[in-house]
């Protein structure tokens, strides 16, 4: 083999792979457009996350705030309600169908797991009825003294857990978290 005829197979793969490097990059250009509109939109990106100012919420009151087109409930409980909400056993509890273990009540039924501060103090949850997606009526409401779902029946206690009724979970504890005296969902 001449030297001239190594050099044109050289020249050859470079003419190879140059046209299949202009073609992956064409169809990525062609491609990105179509998978980036997929994305949620900026207006559903900016309601992701909320802040909620819970410097004047006072013990024994709640605040219904609507995040992600739903009731969230934050209530900041008095010291009854706690130790109400403590001092059951979780062998007590309905079966929450939505834990870890659907043959008992899960470690995630605790109280100290679904308040917000180790206090217990904070509650936050998903103001939405497991059953049918009603919204629960609270202050004290049902039962347990908690909140009650008119619609089918569904009672929760201080701690948000169904103790009675239909609905097959507990009221759901969304992501949040404390920056001050905001409260942060999302």
């Amino acid at each position: 083999m001449s030297h001239a005829e190594d050099h044109e197979g050289t020249r050859r793969d470079f003419l190879y792979y140059a046209t299949a490097g202009a073609g992956a990059v064409a169809t990525g250009a062609a491609v990105w457009p179509l998978v980036n509109q997929m994305n949620p939109s900026a207006d559903v990106r900016a309601l992701s996350s909320i802040r909620v100012d819970i410097s004047g919420i006072e013990p024994g009151t709640q605040l219904t705030v609507k995040w992600l087109g739903k009731p969230v409930f934050i209530r900041r409980r008095t010291q009854t309600e706690i130790d109400d909400a403590r001092a059951v056993s979780l062998d007590d509890l309905t079966i929450d169908q939505g834990s870890q273990n659907a043959n008992k009540p899960g470690s995630d039924a605790a109280d100290e797991n679904r308040a917000m501060d180790e206090a217990g103090e904070w509650l936050v949850m998903m103001g939405v009825c497991t059953h049918l997606g009603c919204v629960p009526l609270g202050d004290g409401a049902g039962e347990f003294g908690g909140w009650f779902c008119p619609c089918h029946g569904s009672h929760y206690d201080t701690s948000g857990r169904i103790r009675k009724g239909p609905a097959p979970e507990n009221l759901h504890v969304p992501i949040a978290r404390f920056e001050g005296t905001e409260l942060v969902l999302g």
